[in-house]
C-alpha cells in the first residue's frame, strides 16, 4: 500500500529563492505546452515529452531543472485533461483546460529518483538536485519497512513550504476477520458529528472563533489597496486563518477515523453523495463544514490499514425505518426522538439510524449470521456524548498507540 507522509520544510532564503524560481519555470513549461495542445491537432504525451530536449537548445533556463521533474509537468498536463474528459463523459459541464498564474501552480514532484532524505549532524535534511540540501522538520519517523518513491514540494498561500513523502510499504495489509464480532455503524450529522451503535455520540468541532477571527482578516483586506504590500500581508493573514481551520477541522477527522479502524472489525456507513448535498439551497455552509467525505475516505484508508471491513451501506430511509421492525415512519427534520407506531420502540433519531446502517453493513457483508443482535437487549442506559476537543490521542512509551475518547 502507499501513503504519505507530509513534512514541513525550513528553507534559507536563498533556497525560497532557488525553489521560487523552479516552481515559476515549470509553470511557464505546463503553459508553453497547454499552447502546443490547444495549437497542435493530434498531440500525445509520450510525443511532447520526446520534445523536450530540443525545446531545451533553445529554452536556455530548463537547463537548470531536474529532467524527470520536467518530463512530470507534461505528465501533469495531459493527467488534467484525462480528468476533463472523464467529468464529461459523467455528464457534466466543462470548459478548457487554463493557463496557470503563479499562484495557481504551487508544487512540483521528483518521481523515482533526484532526491534523498538523509540525517546530517542529526539534522534531517532533504536533498533535491539542482536545489540543494533543505532542513526538514522531522515530527515522526517514516517507517523502517517503507520505500519512498516520490517527493512533492509544495508552497502554501501562506508562504510555507511543505514535502509530502510518497511511501510503499513492503508488507501488506492484515486481512480482515471472516466473522467480524466488533461491529458498529456510524450516523454522521451536524449537531453531532457521529453517533454510533454503541450510543457514543460525538459533538461537532467548534470553530466558531477562528470562523469570526476570519471574517475580521477578511474585512481588514478589503480596506487595501490591491497590489501594495500591505495588501500582501494581509493576504497572508486571511491565508493562515483558512489553514489554522484546515489543521484543526483534519486533526480532529484523523482522530475520530483512527479510533473507529483501531477499535472495531467492521464499520458500517452512509455511501453519501456529498457533492450532491452541496447542492441543496440551504445548510450547505454547514455541510460543508462537516467535511463528510473527507471523513469517509480517512476511515476507508484507515480501515485497510487496520484489517477493518469498511462497508459503505445506502443512505435511503435509514432515519425512517425502525430499527427494530422496520417500519417507516415519516419524520420533520427538527425531530430528533425515533418513536415507532407500529411497535412502541423509542430511542434517538440519530441512534435508530446507526442501527438501521449497521445491519445493513452486516447483511452486505454477508458475515452469515442466523440471528442478528436485537435492538432492545442493546439498548444502552444512556447516550453517552462526547464534546469534539475531548476527542484526543493517547500514547504509550511516547509513541503513538490509539485514538480514544477521554
Amino acid at each position: 500500500m502507499r501513503y504519505n507522509y507530509r513534512y514541513r520544510l525550513n528553507p534559507s532564503d536563498t533556497h525560497r529563492e532557488t525553489l521560487d524560481y523552479h516552481r515559476d519555470l515549470y509553470r511557464q513549461v505546463y503553459n508553453h505546452f497547454l499552447h502546443r495542445l490547444n495549437r497542435e491537432d493530434g498531440t500525445t504525451k509520450y510525443g511532447e515529452i520526446n520534445q523536450l530536449p530540443s525545446i531545451k537548445k533553445w529554452w536556455d533556463d530548463l537547463t537548470d531543472l531536474y529532467s524527470r521533474t520536467l518530463q512530470n509537468v507534461v505528465e501533469r498536463l495531459y493527467t488534467n485533461l484525462s480528468r476533463l474528459k472523464d467529468a464529461k463523459d459523467a455528464g457534466r459541464k466543462v470548459g478548457l483546460l487554463k493557463w496557470k498564474g503563479l499562484a495557481e501552480y504551487r508544487s512540483f514532484t521528483y518521481r523515482q529518483s533526484g532526491f534523498e532524505l538523509k540525517n546530517t549532524s542529526g539534522q534531517t535534511v532533504l536533498r533535491l538536485s539542482k536545489i540543494g540540501e533543505i532542513p526538514v522538520h522531522f515530527h515522526r519517523d517514516i517507517p523502517e519497512n517503507a520505500t519512498i518513491k516520490q517527493v512533492t514540494v509544495k508552497k502554501e498561500p501562506t508562504g510555507e513550504w511543505f514535502a509530502t513523502f510518497g511511501v510503499e510499504m513492503d508488507h501488506e495489509p492484515p486481512e480482515p476477520p471472516e466473522n467480524p464480532e466488533r461491529c458498529v455503524g456510524i450516523d454522521v450529522g451536524i449537531l453531532k458529528y457521529v453517533h454510533d451503535t454503541d450510543g457514543t455520540a460525538v459533538g461537532s468541532l467548534d470553530l466558531s472563533h477562528e470562523r469570526e477571527r476570519l471574517q475580521r482578516e477578511q474585512r481588514k483586506l478589503a480596506r487595501k489597496q490591491h497590489g501594495s504590500s500591505n495588501y500582501e500581508k494581509q493576504r497572508r493573514c486571511v491565508a493562515e486563518c483558512h489553514a489554522d481551520l484546515r489543521r484543526k477541522r483534519r486533526d480532529f477527522l484523523h482522530k475520530l477515523s483512527d479510533y473507529y479502524a483501531q477499535e472495531y472489525d467492521l464499520v458500517a456507513v452512509e455511501d453519501l453523495n456529498v457533492a450532491g448535498m452541496m447542492q441543496f439551497d440551504s445548510n450547505s455552509r454547514n455541510r460543508a463544514s462537516a467535511a463528510w467525505g473527507t471523513f469517509l475516505r480517512m476511515l476507508e484508508y484507515k480501515c485497510e490499514r487496520d484489517g477493518t471491513h469498511f462497508i459503505p451501506v445506502p443512505p435511503r430511509n435509514t432515519t425512517k425505518e425502525c430499527a427494530a421492525c422496520g417500519v417507516k415512519t415519516n419524520k420533520q427534520l427538527w425531530v430528533r426522538e425515533h418513536s415507532c407506531p407500529s411497535c412502541g420502540f423509542t430511542a434517538d433519531r440519530d441512534w435508530n439510524a446507526a442501527w438501521n446502517i449497521l445491519r445493513r453493513g452486516i447483511k452486505k457483508l454477508g458475515a452469515g449470521r442466523s440471528k442478528s443482535t436485537s435492538v432492545e437487549t442493546a439498548l444502552p442506559t444512556g447516550t453517552t456524548s462526547v464534546p469534539a476537543k475531548r476527542v484526543r490521542q493517547t500514547t504509550s512509551g511516547g509513541q503513538p498507540e490509539r485514538k480514544a475518547f477521554w
